[in-house]
C-alpha cells in the first residue's frame, strides 16, 4: 500500500518521495497540481488522494501557525483514519502555539502518529523564501535577537522516512535541529564566504519587513503572518540544539555550511 506524501513537490516532501523510491516503497506525492490532486482548502480532494494508502507524510501550507490550520489538520486526520490511513507523520514547527494545536488535533484522531518539530530549513536560503534575494547579495529579516539551529531538509527527510518505515516512532515527538546556533547575520556571512562575494544582512522593524515582503510579491496577509511567526519563534525559545537527528539516524546532523557548499 502506498504512502501518501502531502506536499510532494515541496522541500521535504520531494526528498521523502525520492528516499522511499530508492527503498522500493510505493508512494503517492500529491499537491494541487497532481492527479489525484490534494488541496488543503478543498476537503473534497482528500478521499481520492487517500484511497488505498495506509500511511501519510503530512505537511501543511502555508504554515501550521496560521489560524484554522489546526481545524484542517483535525478534519484531515479523522478522514485519513476513517479511510484506513492510520500511520501519520506530521511536519511541525518548534515553539509555535498554533502548530501545537494542530499536533493535538492530529493526535485526537486516533492515528498512529509521529510529530517532527523542525527548526528553520537551511534550504530556505538556497531554494525558496530568501533564495532570490540572497542571489542578489542581500538577506533581509525581521529585527530579532535570537540565533537559530538551522536544519538540513535532507536530515528532516531522513528522519521522516525512518518514522514511516521503521518501528519505534509511534507516539513520539522528534525535535530536529542542526548542530549549532547561528544568527541570520552569521548565515549571510557564511553564504558570502562560500560565494566569494559579500551578502549584506539587513534587519527591519515589523511594518517595514511586511512592506519588504509585499514588494517582493508576497500577499499582505501572508506577509503579516510571516512577520508574526518570526517574532514569535525568534524570541529565544528555540535557541538550543537537540540530539534528535543523531538519536534517530545514528549520525550527526549536517551543518548549514555543508548545505551552502553543496549548492
Amino acid at each position: 500500500m502506498p504512502t501518501l506524501i502531502i506536499g510532494g513537490t515541496g522541500k521535504t516532501g520531494s526528498r521523502v518521495a525520492h528516499r522511499l523510491d530508492a527503498l522500493g516503497h510505493a508512494n503517492r506525492p500529491v499537491s494541487r497540481s497532481t492527479d489525484p490532486r490534494f488541496d488543503w482548502t478543498d476537503p473534497g480532494s482528500w478521499p481520492a488522494a487517500l484511497a488505498g494508502c495506509d500511511a501519510a507524510y503530512v505537511t501543511y501550507q502555508p504554515d501550521l501557525a496560521i489560524p484554522g490550520a489546526d481545524e484542517a489538520i483535525g478534519r484531515f486526520a479523522a478522514a485519513a483514519v476513517a479511510a484506513g490511513c492510520r500511520r501519520l507523520v506530521l511536519l511541525s514547527g518548534r515553539g509555535e502555539e498554533g502548530a501545537q494545536r494542530a499536533e493535538q488535533a492530529l493526535i485526537a484522531s486516533g492515528a498512529e502518529w509521529t510529530i517532527i518539530r523542525s527548526a528553520f530549513f537551511a534550504q530556505n536560503f538556497t531554494e525558496s523564501i530568501w533564495a532570490p534575494e540572497v542571489a542578489a547579495g542581500r538577506l533581509t529579516m525581521l529585527r530579532h535577537g535570537a540565533p537559530e539551529p538551522f536544519v538540513d531538509a535532507d536530515d528532516i527527510a531522513d528522519v521522516a522516512v525512518a518514522a514511516l518505515t521503521a518501528p519505534g516512532h509511534v507516539g513520539r515527538v522528534h525535535n530536529v535541529t542542526g548542530p549549532r546556533l547561528l544568527t541570520f547575520g552569521d548565515v549571510a556571512d557564511a553564504i558570502g564566504a562560500a560565494a566569494g562575494r559579500p551578502v549584506t544582512y539587513v534587519e527591519l522593524g515589523t511594518d517595514d519587513f511586511i512592506g519588504h515582503l509585499v514588494d517582493a510579491g508576497v500577499p499582505r496577509e501572508d506577509a503579516a503572518g510571516m512577520a508574526h511567526l518570526f517574532s514569535e519563534v525568534l524570541d529565544g525559545r528555540n535557541a538550543h540544539v537537540t540530539t534528535d537527528v543523531a538519536d534517530v539516524l545514528g549520525r550527526e546532523p549536517r551543518d548549514l555550511a555543508d548545505v551552502i557548499a553543496r549548492t
